[in-house]
């Protein structure tokens, strides 16, 4: 089923989007999201899909661990205090999401050191830590 996002819904997107990116932290579900963005739970869900690529339960997920990221670059909260900061609910589900995204735990994430990324401006440093449901397929090497 093909989906057409009009102009007007995209600017009603991007006010749920924009929800998303600024209280990440808070509880929102689909029908928060939809009220933001003056539609049906429904028709937001396929919307939001057509418009961005991924469900909106899946964008805020992937803020959620990028704001994870930063926390835990900066070592001074626990992987369950960060997990609750960022408005997890479910530390295991936090774990294997962020274990999704960025390919290692969120434990061996915070244990690391992240002194090549001192210097790098924060919005940059954004940009370079983003994690990403839309990587390139690794290449086999070829015997």
């Amino acid at each position: 089923m093909l989906v057409c996002v009009t102009p007007d819904d995209l600017a009603h997107l991007r006010r749920a989007r924009d929800l998303m990116d600024r209280e990440y932290a808070r509880p929102l579900d689909v029908p928060a999201m939809a009220r933001a963005a003056l539609m049906s739970p429904s028709h937001f869900a396929r919307q939001f899909r057509a418009a961005y690529g991924e469900t909106p339960y899946s964008y805020l997920m992937t803020r959620r661990i990028e704001r994870a990221k930063a926390l835990l670059r900066l070592g001074t909260l626990s992987v369950t205090e960060v997990c609750v900061e960022v408005g997890c609910t479910s530390l295991g589900s936090f774990s294997a999401r962020f274990t999704e995204l960025v390919g290692e735990t969120p434990s061996a994430y915070r244990a690391r050191a992240h002194d090549a990324l001192a210097g790098v401006p924060g919005c940059h440093l954004m940009g370079l830590t983003r994690p990403s449901r839309f990587r390139e397929a690794t290449r086999s090497p070829r015997a």
